[in-house]
């Protein structure tokens, strides 16, 4: 229901698309075919909206995970009558291993229960509701199973029970027990297409057992991290790589939209999109969690979809769709009443015409960070990249709205220099490798200087005691926190260790998260303590050699976690409720880069 916890949930990917499903045994999110489409299933959002739902008649108790190694989920229902296990998943393509994980996707959502001891009497309800609830389709019984019609949408659902159709919902109870197996399938065709046909249960466990391998191939190929907090690191790796469409390389923010950062409030947003700075930061994350293999699909995707802006010189655009499309006009959906009545449910995202002069950083940096995994990168991908730094030098003096997206004003924030900066200074660091002239590289080292002397100047504040959001300006904002994690300043700095200090003192809420800023957006409500920020200031810690500090900051981050390792964008303060789309790529990249920091920081300091 659209006011369960957002802790509740579970994720759900093929590389293609996601869906979320409850500690009860329901899926209230999916979007097929891709992460950005509407949702089929949509009750995280409103009741009447959708969902498909497998759980005990009577009252029970529940422990889930995944299945070690992979993005499976097992939810164990047990009752003082007998217990049976739930397996859910998005299947992967027949034979994929390692790294053609995602390779294909049979956009298919199988579910599987079995009995473990007893008896177990389930409910099950089957309410597809395509186009964001707007849709009820008409529902026929079909060999096997139920086809559902309605819009561009064909859905069939392979099921061993019998189900009663009434109107546009079909539901059945059923008695599982002790070794008994009953296999589902729904799969997804558009109206277009030919109708899918039946999987018959071997099939159906034939899926089961490719996509299990195919994660676990994926996971000893890739996952090498053998630091602290290793299983929360590898984790984290599979959710990044769960968010990435694999036939392009983008990589959404988040598979949600409009979970939002203030209950009842409106600053709800649509994530499912590629913006430069998540998948940037993500591939940052993965080059700790896992092999990057995806970096140069990834650049060269970026290439041809934000090159054109870079020829019109219309600046860099910051955020795509996962095909590369440009207008992600923003509109509201005013049918839906939003989790927790949390209004407006948006889609699109108006971000897409904003200036954010960070993206030329954060490309820069990676692609320095993953030189080794680009060698095969084309010629016109390393124009690319030169290209964004060369808009960093022609364009870090201007305004724009900032990481955190202000959508009311423009200004010269610190953060954005600090990115040009880092974009001029790993541009000049690659220039061999991206075939520059040295008369282009004599420019970029003269405003490398140029931007390096402005933060400095301008930066910092001393009635604050720290570098602050932007010029001029006596607001704190956790961004500053990123100075010595890009190398700008070293951590000991007495500027930055003054800066760490005061955000840990002045930014740091009753729990011990940090917020982003405490400066006037102009939009209502108190949002919650964001995870990535907090991560960040364990980082800082770090780098300061205060490495108890570091892991206890750390350790109160990934503690807000769910039971299976989940963490969304921002926490509560007061309740410690999880806020925001989910989960949350920002928050596991900080996880996976605080843990990286930390365990660099300890080998150095030799203990």
């Amino acid at each position: 229901m659209s006011h369960r916890p957002i802790s509740d949930y579970a994720l759900l990917s093929d590389l293609h698309s996601a869906a979320l499903t409850s500690r009860d045994g329901s899926i209230d999110w999916l979007c097929f075919p891709r992460f950005d489409q509407p949702s089929i299933f949509g009750r995280l959002l409103d009741d009447e909206a959708g969902h498909w739902s497998i759980r005990p008649a009577g009252e029970y108790r529940v422990r889930r995970r995944y299945h070690p190694g992979t993005l499976v989920l097992e939810t164990r229902f047990e009752s003082e009558a007998g217990a049976v296990v739930l397996d859910d998943l998005l299947a992967t393509g027949a034979n994929e291993r390692g790294h053609e994980l995602g390779a294909e996707a049979p956009h298919t959502l199988i579910r599987r229960v079995r009995g473990l001891k007893g008896r177990m009497t389930l409910e099950i309800v089957y309410e597809p509701r395509p186009e964001y609830g707007i849709i009820q389709p008409l529902l026929v019984p079909s060999d096997e199973g139920i086809l559902a019609r309605g819009g561009a949408v064909v859905l069939h659902l392979s099921s061993p029970v019998g189900l009663e159709i009434v109107d546009s919902s079909a539901r059945a109870e059923v008695t599982v027990e002790r070794d008994q197996e009953l296999t589902f399938a729904l799969q997804y065709r558009s109206s277009a297409e030919s109708s899918p046909e039946s999987w018959r249960p071997g099939e159906i466990d034939g899926r089961i057992g490719e996509t299990l391998r195919a994660w676990e191939s994926w996971s000893a190929t890739h996952q090498k991290y053998d630091g602290p907090w290793k299983e929360l690191v590898h984790h984290s790796g599979r959710v990044l790589q769960g968010l990435t469409y694999f036939p392009t390389g983008a990589m959404v923010a988040a598979p949600t939209t409009s979970l939002p950062e203030v209950v009842g409030g409106s600053r709800n947003w649509d994530y499912r999109f590629c913006w430069i700075r998540d998948a940037s930061f993500t591939l940052d994350a993965l080059w700790v969690a896992a092999c990057p293999d995806e970096a140069a699909k990834f650049f060269s995707f970026m290439a041809g979809a934000a090159a054109s802006h870079l020829r019109r010189e219309a600046g860099l655009q910051i955020v795509f769709g996962v095909l590369g499309e440009h207008d992600l006009t923003e509109r509201e959906l005013p049918h839906l009443r939003g989790w927790r009545h949390s209004a407006p449910v948006r889609i699109g995202n108006g971000a897409w015409s904003q200036t954010q002069l960070d993206v030329y950083g954060e490309l820069l940096g990676s692609a320095s960070l993953l030189r080794k995994e680009l060698d095969g990168m084309d010629e016109g991908t390393r124009s690319f990249l030169a290209g964004a730094v060369d808009g960093a030098a022609a364009r870090w003096n201007e305004t724009d709205h900032g990481i955190w997206e202000i959508r009311d004003r423009k200004e010269h924030f610190l953060f954005s220099k600090l990115m040009c900066w880092v974009a001029l200074d790993r541009g000049i660091m690659l220039s061999e490798f991206l075939n520059v002239s040295s008369e282009r590289v004599q420019a970029w080292e003269k405003e490398r200087h140029a931007v390096r002397e402005a933060i400095l100047t301008d930066g910092w504040r001393d009635r604050a005691g720290a570098f602050t959001q932007s010029f001029g300006s006596e607001d704190l904002d956790a961004s500053s926190l990123v100075m010595p994690i890009v190398g700008f300043l070293p951590a000991d700095d007495p500027r930055m260790r003054a800066t760490i200090e005061t955000i840990a003192s002045q930014l740091v809420d009753e729990r011990g998260l940090v917020r982003r800023y405490r400066s006037d957006d102009h939009m209502d409500g108190e949002e919650g303590s964001f995870l990535l920020c907090t991560f960040w200031l364990a980082q800082a810690l770090a780098l300061a050699g205060e490495l108890d500090r570091a892991k206890e900051v750390f350790e109160r981050a990934a503690g807000h976690a769910n039971d299976v390792g989940l963490l969304s964008e921002q926490v509560e303060s007061g309740s410690g409720e999880l806020l925001g789309n989910f989960p949350q790529a920002f928050s596991h990249i900080g996880l996976v880069n605080a843990a990286w920091t930390i365990a660099e920081a300890e080998r150095e300091a030799g203990r």
